[in-house]
């Protein structure tokens, strides 16, 4: 039951645009969900249907979830003070 992960050209710009570091340690979160799209330390936001906030340091990684089409598509992936805008 993987899930496919859609990059829209907007978040691929704002991971661009992160450090090398901390670029590498959410490209990793973005493929474990694939297999797992609501894991451990996953948000449900509130007043959104089917959107999702994952925790990676100081960055937050908004997304949608799917579960007809098995899909994630992503949002948003910001630093915690810019992400909520």
């Amino acid at each position: 039951m993987s899930y496919s992960i859609v990059v829209p050209k907007s978040v691929q710009k704002q991971l661009d645009k992160l450090p090398e570091q901390v670029y590498q340690r959410i490209l990793k979160k973005i493929r474990l969900l694939s297999d797992e799209p609501r894991p451990p330390g996953s948000l449900k936001l509130k007043g959104v249907e089917a959107e999702y906030r994952i925790r990676i340091g100081d960055y937050r990684l908004r997304y949608k979830i799917d579960d007809d089409k098995q899909i994630i598509i992503l949002g948003r992936c910001k630093h915690r003070r810019d992400v909520y805008e």
